[in-house]
């Protein structure tokens, strides 16, 4: 890991968070745009959470005009693929994401865990002493936000670090 040291030795380690999402994306290119100076001297984390692994599975089966829905454990081969295929497509994001960093001269480490993203992001914001974490904004509706919660309102209250969440403009009709 390349470190960056400053006047006083600390080191000013930059995260964007990133998901599957348009908007997250929007929110590394506008970083990479817009910081560009400051991630160039700075060392940048691209992170994206890996969603946990469910151990029961809720499979609906047609029943005249019912239907009867009934919980299902997984086996333990379906757990440990369904794990791997997760790993690997988020990996797979995190990649795309370092090539876009690399396209525009900026070199990037990726970092993943396991975990709801809200959380899996404020703790890898501590693991990794960052100092700046860049989000995307996702748009919910009222109901939505009011019964999960959204994970940039959550790290805007959570994280042990100054949070930037970039909102991508509504497109021009």
């Amino acid at each position: 890991m390349a470190k960056v040291v400053r006047g006083g030795g600390a080191e000013k380690k930059i995260m964007v968070a990133i998901d599957e999402s348009e908007n997250s994306h929007y929110a590394l290119v506008w970083a990479l745009d817009y910081l560009k100076e400051s991630i160039k001297n700075s060392p940048l984390v691209i992170f994206m959470a890996q969603p946990p692994t469910k151990s029961n599975y809720t499979f609906a089966a047609p029943l005249g005009s019912a239907r009867l829905y009934c919980p299902v454990s997984a086996t333990p081969d379906f757990v440990t693929s369904d794990k791997e295929n997760k790993k690997k497509l988020t990996l797979a994001f995190l990649e795309k994401a370092k090539e876009i960093c690399s396209s525009r001269g900026v070199n990037a480490e990726i970092a993943t865990e396991v975990g709801h993203p809200r959380t899996a992001i404020c703790d890898a914001v501590q693991k990794f002493n960052i100092k700046l974490l860049i989000l995307g904004e996702h748009v919910l509706g009222k109901i939505e936000r009011a019964l999960i919660g959204s994970v940039s309102s959550y790290c805007v209250q959570n994280a042990k670090c100054p949070v930037l969440v970039v909102k991508k403009p509504l497109a021009a009709n």
